[in-house]
């Protein structure tokens, strides 16, 4: 067991399982405790994290993390990323740390524009 212990573990190997049943349990709790937080974050709305902070709200800052944190996890463990060699894993991930926030900063910049053309363009909120 010596040889694939590493698999067995989760958060570069701080919590370790006997099996792959007992690790799969473990990444399942994990994510469903992101997924609670953010459920909880986005009905509770709470007014600290109401502030724009880089043209949205802290609130939807937190919910980009968790959700980039809940897709590691996913692509790590459920799509055997960590077992794969380290050129196919630069070959995987490196485009991705490049193209995810890109992706959400033309997403931000989009979102922003069109809520200042609703809101003091010519057309009006209706809906």
């Amino acid at each position: 067991m010596g040889h694939n212990s590493h698999k067995l573990a989760i958060f570069r190997g701080r919590l370790k399982f006997k099996s792959n049943q007992q690790k799969i349990w473990g990444v399942l709790i994990f994510l469903s405790i992101v997924t609670t937080v953010e459920v909880g974050l986005g009905i509770l709305k709470p007014q600290i994290l109401m502030i724009p902070f880089l043209k949205t709200k802290i609130l939807n800052w937190i919910f980009i993390i968790l959700t980039l944190v809940k897709a590691y996890y996913i692509a790590w463990d459920f799509m055997h990323i960590r077992d794969e060699r380290s050129g196919f894993k630069n070959a995987i991930v490196l485009p991705l740390i490049i193209l995810i926030p890109y992706l959400v900063f033309i997403i931000l910049l989009e979102g922003d524009y069109i809520f200042d053309v609703m809101q003091k363009g010519f057309v009006s909120w209706n809906f």
